[in-house]
């Protein structure tokens, strides 16, 4: 894997938002999908990291009694930081995955826009360590963007093929858009309207 933590730390030093995280409906809207698509109403643990500058954090953690998020760049955790101030529930960690990777049980797991940075082997571990640190009931979410990504192999329906492939557990939702593919796994394969009783 490259090692892209001296990259975004020189993105974030031209601008807090090089993504557009937080203008670009584009990203507001599949964020929007990403909350929706969790078939749980609240979590106890969550765990995101490549967490960038905190955007789709801070709307996990008003999904989670705790919530644990990481990057390995350490001008996005300063700005991850700054954006989840107000949240006393979150812990903002600068950390390198998958080496790194906390030794600890969640019950959503969301990666969203940087396994496509991963080496195809480090992604195998990633989705090996996600599911090991799954809760029985848990959520697996991966939201990534289609499109070739310069300077990196992956793209994200190759990323989610992988995931698929190694985690091995039931898949609970599939969206996918010229864009952007959002998938959803857990151990249990329960719906919604199951786990609410209704069916």
């Amino acid at each position: 894997m490259q090692d892209t933590r001296e990259t975004f730390d020189q993105m974030y030093a031209t601008s807090e938002d090089p993504w557009g995280f937080r203008t670009r409906w584009y990203e507001a809207r599949k964020r929007s999908l990403t909350v929706a698509c969790l078939p749980a109403q609240t979590y106890r643990r969550g765990y995101e990291p490549g967490c960038a500058n905190g955007e789709l954090a801070a709307a996990l953690a008003m999904q989670c009694a705790n919530l644990r998020v990481s990057d390995s760049s350490g001008a996005a955790v300063q700005l991850a930081r700054k954006r989840l101030s107000g949240f006393t529930h979150v812990d903002v960690v600068q950390e390198w995955l998958p080496q790194q990777w906390p030794c600890q049980t969640f019950d959503l797991i969301v990666l969203s826009e940087f396994c496509f940075y991963l080496s195809e082997n480090a992604l195998e571990l990633i989705a090996t360590r996600a599911k090991a640190s799954l809760s029985e009931e848990g959520t697996l979410l991966a939201c990534h963007w289609r499109h070739p990504v310069e300077g990196f192999e992956l793209h994200g329906d190759t990323v989610h093929a992988i995931l698929a492939e190694h985690v091995k557990m039931p898949q609970l939702v599939h969206h996918e858009e010229r864009d952007f593919v959002l998938d959803v796994w857990s151990p249990s394969a329960l719906s919604v309207a199951q786990r609410e009783g209704f069916v």
